[in-house]
């Protein structure tokens, strides 16, 4: 695993619960690499993170794990929209931690 790799994980293990990032996101926070990188990134080494919390930037889940990524949004009390993150109240800038309580206002 390479730096950037350690780095996106790191990211989306501090995404707290009920917020999200999108691949964009991740990429924008850490200064280098796209969204295209960051999915990559994901796809390898994901599975040992909240992989849920990192979403497309129109708050669409990642393909093929629709149902689990409801049903853990659902459980953290993520904000959406239908089946999708509602991006403009879920969306974590990386600053410090909120919880899903204080993002329902």
């Amino acid at each position: 695993m390479d730096h950037f790799a350690e780095r996106v994980l790191d990211v989306v293990e501090r995404i707290p619960p009920g917020m999200v990032m999108a691949y964009g996101d991740i990429a924008e926070y850490l200064g280098e690499g796209g969204p295209r990188q960051v999915g990559r990134v994901m796809s390898t080494w994901g599975g040992g993170v909240p992989w849920w919390r990192v979403v497309h930037a129109d708050g669409t889940p990642v393909p093929g794990h629709e149902r689990e990524c409801l049903r853990r949004w659902r459980e953290e009390g993520t904000p959406m929209r239908g089946e999708r993150v509602d991006m403009r109240r879920a969306r974590w800038d990386g600053g410090v931690a909120t919880s899903s309580a204080e993002i329902q206002e």
